[in-house]
């Protein structure tokens, strides 16, 4: 991603931790990013096209966290254990990422449509900002299909794989009900071993 496309995210996700996306003006973000107010507006098109881009990064972030999570560990129920531990956490720390995984978007938060919008922009990057943005059962899907293939990727035990795809989105899902109420002691980790016991096939 080009610097100042970099630049220009991190002054509008830093904008929007200070007050409500409705106050974040494209001026001030320009200004923050070093920038001219022009080349935020070439390089997203509009507030619109630099809240979905804003959105996507974070997505991309969530998922890049679970790929990570997923490799922390030999032990299957100990990457699905991490995997759940980083989704409450990125959740309780990002109110965007919290809001992609619930759909409850806070009169705080742009709240851009998940479908794909019409755009005439050259910028390669754009366009994907452009294109269909994840709802939370996508999410859902895309985690537990990132772990299935994880846990049975060459050279890992074999279990059922309906089984394991049941057992990896329980766990997504178990994280999902943590973001809403978050559990008291023990945490995420002690759920997550409790719903999955070791003579699971994960």
């Amino acid at each position: 991603m080009p610097a100042a496309r970099e630049s220009l995210l991190d002054a509008a996700y830093t904008a929007l931790a200070r007050r409500p996306w409705s106050a974040v003006r494209m001026v001030d973000v320009a200004a923050v990013a070093g920038v001219s107010r022009q080349t935020l507006y070439n390089e997203f098109g509009s507030k619109e096209g630099l809240a979905r881009a804003l959105v996507r990064r974070e997505a991309d972030a969530y998922l890049a966290g679970v790929e990570r999570a997923l490799a922390t560990h030999s032990d299957a129920r100990e990457r699905l254990t991490a995997t759940a531990e980083w989704t409450a956490s990125v959740a309780r720390d990002n109110a965007l990422v919290r809001a992609m995984l619930t759909g409850c978007w806070s009169e705080r938060l742009p709240a851009p449509t998940l479908s794909a919008v019409p755009s005439s922009s050259a910028v390669p990057a754009q366009r994907r900002a452009d294109g269909p943005l994840p709802s939370p059962g996508d999410f859902v899907a895309m985690v537990r299909d990132r772990a299935v293939a994880v846990l049975s990727g060459p050279g890992a035990f074999k279990p059922d794989t309906a089984d394991l795809a049941r057992s990896c989105e329980l766990v997504v899902r178990l994280a999902l009900s943590c973001v809403a109420a978050p559990p008291g002691d023990g945490g995420v980790a002690d759920l997550v071993r409790t719903a999955l016991p070791r003579q699971q096939p994960v």
